[in-house]
């Protein structure tokens, strides 16, 4: 239990997507100017991350090396397509927010690098907590780097107004902002990382 515990854990603090490998950063800067998207798109992701993780992980032994990019493609797009009708259907204002980038959770590196890296290599269980920590961890960075955009871009949270003695600047919702945000925070994770 200790080593699938490591295995969760590692997705979310040493081996976090977006702090840590620099992975998934197209949606992360597209996505991140409200909390409501971030949490969707972390959602979705985690979600194809852990089932395509299980599927991969359960039929490694039987793809040939020469195909196997190409199957894990059609695994992961079939499960980004269950995530897109479910949320065409059930959260059509979030499906129209995220836009294209639901969609293009295909060739997300995150979900691709899981595939090629862990799930190929390891059994269900431990693939499925590695799914789940990159999950959380890509989730957790899309929140953070969301709520940082949100409250400095519309002093809003959540929609909510929560700075009334500031005027937000403009900069934190359009992309520079977005870098800047996730530079200074990887920034910092590296700087306490390396500090311990």
């Amino acid at each position: 239990m200790k080593k699938l515990l490591q295995e969760f854990s590692k997705g979310i603090f040493m081996e976090n997507p977006t702090f840590r490998l620099a992975l998934g950063l197209c949606p992360t800067l597209a996505v991140s100017t409200s909390v409501v998207n971030g949490l969707g798109m972390g959602v979705a992701a985690t979600f194809v991350i852990v089932g395509s993780n299980v599927i991969i992980s359960a039929i490694r032994n039987f793809i040939p090396g020469k195909i196997r990019i190409p199957c894990f493609i059609v695994i992961i797009a079939t499960f980004v397509t269950i995530v897109e009708l479910i949320m065409k259907a059930f959260l059509p204002a979030l499906s129209n927010s995220l836009g294209i980038f639901v969609p293009l959770i295909v060739v997300n590196c995150i979900v691709l690098g899981r595939a090629e890296a862990f799930a190929s290599r390891h059994g269900i269980v431990k693939s499925i907590f590695d799914g789940l920590g990159m999950g959380v961890g890509f989730t957790a960075a899309l929140v953070i780097i969301s709520a940082i955009r949100e409250i400095l871009g519309n002093g809003t949270i959540v929609g909510l107004m929560v700075a009334r003695s500031f005027e937000p600047a403009l900069l934190f919702i359009l992309a520079p902002g977005a870098l800047l945000v996730i530079g200074l925070l990887m920034g910092g994770i590296n700087f306490l990382s390396e500090k311990k």
